[in-house]
């Protein structure tokens, strides 16, 4: 399947509890009703630490990441490109938003997630990354394939997925190319504690996946998020 994700920044004026009331409850309800939705859930930015990694830090900025997963492109592109639906969830997000941008992503999962009432105890890691410049869209793709066998490696790991970028928009909506949003892909890490994620990292299975990492990434942007399930 696909998952379209949502990059998204409150509105300056809203506070970070008013935000996030309003995206888990109206918003979230709302965006449920998406046709061929198979799966909805958010995920709440609650810090921005570069934690475990040292790494140079990339350039976003963003208060939650949504993630919609649909059977293919083409359901995920329709479902919201027109109708009602479309034309609601528009004027929401100009009502609680400041900034949206949207990815579409091939999704692997290269540790399994565990069921969901181990995975609500976990913490979770979001990581945007860019690939060099000097690199390829194909090379980033290999060379990221051989950094999820690295990252099996290291201990505390509790589930992994990559999201390679196939489709931009800067804004929704609108399709983009690579140099508007230069994304190449999402990272999902969940550990079992802040801790277990610096330990993780400190290791010489880390330290080795780590010197892999700087040899085909330029950036990468951490956060730490608080996630729910909508849908």
């Amino acid at each position: 399947m696909n998952v379209r994700m949502g990059l998204i920044r409150k509105k300056a004026d809203w506070t970070f509890e008013d935000f996030n009331a309003y995206w888990k409850g109206k918003h979230g309800a709302l965006a449920a009703h998406a046709p061929h939705l198979r799966e909805y859930w958010q995920n709440l930015v609650v810090d921005r630490v570069q934690r475990g990694i040292d790494f140079a830090r990339g350039p976003w900025d963003f208060d939650g990441f949504s993630q919609l997963w649909f059977d293919d492109l083409g359901r995920s592109k329709s479902a919201f490109s027109n109708g009602d639906l479309a034309t609601a969830l528009v004027e929401d997000e100009n009502h609680f938003l400041g900034g949206l941008h949207i990815v579409t992503a091939e999704q692997s999962v290269v540790i399994p997630l565990p069921d969901e009432n181990e995975r609500a105890r976990l913490l979770k890691r979001m990581s945007i990354i860019k690939r060099q410049p000097t690199l390829s869209e194909e090379d980033f793709r290999r060379e990221w394939r051989v950094h999820g066998d690295l990252v099996r490696k290291m201990p505390g790991v509790s589930a992994y997925r990559q999201n390679v970028v196939v489709a931009r928009e800067r804004e929704k909506g609108r399709a983009c190319d690579y140099d508007s949003l230069p994304i190449d892909g999402i990272v999902e890490l969940w550990f079992r504690d802040a801790q277990t994620l610096q330990d993780a990292f400190a290791s010489s299975a880390g330290q080795t996946t780590m010197a892999h990492a700087k040899t085909f990434l330029g950036d990468i942007t951490a956060f730490l998020v608080a996630e729910r399930r909508i849908v």
